[in-house]
């Protein structure tokens, strides 16, 4: 008993550091899939920029967006420029806060549905020369499997404690029966 409680604390200690660990691959994660998007997303947005056409636009992004994971997309000409985004972008996204966004550690934004993660990436051509591609992706998947993470751990510290507890009273066992047998 006193075995399966050190254990127990141990697993409740360790789950928050398993949690920053998964958490920080997911949004590396995240971040190399948000720079494929916006590579895939690249050639055909200019086209649609420097033919005007922002119907086609909103209508490629709306397209994209059907994605489970990818929330919401938005395009800044300038930081002065209102964006061309889908209708799912979050209110605290805008194109004059941008900067905000592209450091390493502010990738999350807390919504009601779950995190989000927003990554920010360079579409400069000539016609927008500060052009930049806002993706928004949701990120409730991993709260799902934090908490399932959470679980197996806690499951495996306790199954680790009942074997560790079964080897001990076996060599008790062993040990009393040898002592007995050594007094007779």
């Amino acid at each position: 008993l006193p075995l399966m409680l050190v254990l127990a604390g141990i697993a409740w200690a360790v789950a928050p550091l398993v949690d920053q660990l998964t958490l920080s691959w997911f949004v590396r994660d995240l971040d190399a899939r948000s720079s494929l998007l916006a590579s895939a997303i690249q050639e055909p947005l200019q086209e649609q920029l420097a033919a005007g056409k922002k119907a086609k636009i909103m209508e490629f992004f709306n397209r994209i967006t059907r994605d489970e994971r990818l929330y919401a997309i938005a395009y800044c000409a300038s930081p002065t420029a209102k964006a061309l985004a889908t209708r799912s972008l979050p209110a605290e996204i805008n194109c004059a806060e941008l900067a905000r966004w592209e450091g390493p550690q502010n990738h999350l934004l807390p919504s009601d549905q779950g995190p989000l993660h927003v990554a920010v990436q360079s579409m400069a051509s000539e016609a927008a020369p500060a052009g930049r591609l806002v993706l928004v992706q949701d990120m409730s998947f991993v709260t799902r499997r934090s908490e399932e993470t959470q679980r197996y751990i806690f499951y495996l510290f306790m199954g680790l404690a009942a074997v560790v507890s079964l080897i001990t009273v076996v060599v008790a066992q062993l040990s009393w029966r040898g002592w007995i047998a050594g007094m007779r």
